[in-house]
């Protein structure tokens, strides 16, 4: 991105990333360092007429002469529909508009792939405990209304953990704590922050802030097999105007990560809840998020799968490529055949049972296991029925 401005060029790019890391920010530098118009939307309150509006708008600067393209920024893109993404599509490839787009969801999943295809996504991180305390020195420093203030810091930790890498919700904080203490000289320790952000929480959290504390303790409700904190903490997010389909999302997460094979049916029903919220909608959609949150709250849980995805990551980034047995792999030639790929594979379902025991790991991995079973009803049978086909080979 630097190279870009020194060059004198930018391109259309997406900032993904949590809340207070920047994005809008970084915007903004970007259209005053390049000098070229400025326009910002929010995928929130604004539809196709407005995206077209900031597009025409672009166009008579573009003619009038003003620079490079315009730039838009579309905060919260992942809330537009496939339809107001599309608006976009000829203003970007003719150049009118450089677009950067800022999102706290995955934009593979939320940005349209035409759309992705033409621009650079960056990852931009929660702000490190270095990062937010030059924050708040500087703002003591230079904002009109602190820098008339004396302020001692004296405490950072109250400040800096009710922040969660946030630096707006910090500025948030700051400001309160400033007023709530009042007069000239201000020394800041954690009981201070309790004592004034506290008591002013619903004003500290604009906007909607609390949202990745909301979810968190949303999914380690329904872990810890409590659908009425589950139930209370969707709620809060809907109450929240939290997008429906961000939780139908986590919901599918879930089903896999917490339940797994303890019950199968989970993630099928997550599915089909994350289906039903993307075609109902608000209100009525609230009622299928209740009914797959409670479902997944009470079900009996296992992280096997979780646990297994993850040992072999770990295996795989230690061992590297490792090659695949003979016997297992595709043979379309007759080259590959003299070679012997695909020689000594059995056909499972030509065995009674649809079973015949045969190597299927690396050499160097034999009877290497990353699946045990959790101990649920549904995980014990699978257990049994592989300690029936494997014997003793993994130790099931």
């Amino acid at each position: 991105m630097r190279r870009a401005l020194e060059a004198g060029a930018m391109y259309s790019c997406i900032f993904w990333g949590p809340p207070g890391v920047g994005k809008t920010t970084l915007a903004q530098i970007f259209s005053h360092t390049l000098k070229t118009p400025f326009f910002k939307l929010s995928a929130i309150n604004a539809g196709v007429k407005d995206v077209r509006e900031v597009i025409e708008k672009a166009k008579k600067t573009k003619f009038m002469g003003s620079g490079g393209s315009a730039i838009l920024f579309i905060d919260e893109i992942h809330r537009f529909n496939k339809s107001q993404q599309d608006a976009l599509l000829g203003a970007v490839e003719e150049g009118i508009i450089t677009l950067i787009g800022a999102t706290t969801e995955n934009p593979s999943f939320e940005v349209n792939a035409a759309l992705l295809s033409r621009c650079e996504v960056f990852v931009l991180k929660s702000l490190e405990l270095e990062d937010l305390k030059n924050l708040v020195l500087q703002a003591c420093e230079k904002d009109e209304f602190l820098s008339i203030k004396k302020i001692v810091i004296k405490e950072w930790d109250a400040l800096v953990r009710i922040s969660g890498g946030d630096g707006r919700k910090l500025l948030n904080a700051l400001e309160i704590i400033v007023n709530f203490k009042g007069g000239k000289q201000i020394t800041i320790t954690n009981k201070l922050v309790d004592d004034a952000v506290q008591q002013k929480l619903a004003m500290f959290d604009k906007g909607g802030e609390q949202h990745y504390d909301i979810v968190s303790a949303f999914i380690k409700s329904i872990r810890g097999s409590d659908p009425n904190a589950a139930v209370y903490y969707l709620a809060r997010m809907i109450e929240g105007g939290e997008d429906p389909k961000f939780i139908a999302r986590r919901l599918v997460i879930s089903a896999s990560e917490d339940i797994g094979n303890a019950n199968p049916n989970a993630l099928l029903l997550a599915n089909n809840c994350f289906t039903a919220v993307a075609t109902v909608g608000y209100p009525e959609c609230r009622i299928v998020l209740s009914q797959a949150t409670i479902y997944l709250a009470t079900s009996p849980k296992s992280n096997a799968s979780y646990v297994a995805i993850n040992k072999a990551q770990v295996l795989v980034k230690e061992t590297g490529d490792l090659a695949i047995p003979l016997s297992l792999r595709n043979a379309p030639t007759k080259l590959m055949k003299q070679l012997d790929y695909g020689k000594g594979y059995k056909y499972s379902h030509d065995f009674p049972n649809n079973f015949v025991e045969q190597e299927f790991l690396p050499e160097e991995l034999k009877e290497h296991k990353f699946y045990e079973p959790g101990n649920n009803a549904q995980e014990n049978k699978i257990r049994e029925r592989m300690k029936a086909l494997w014997k003793d080979k993994y130790g099931y």
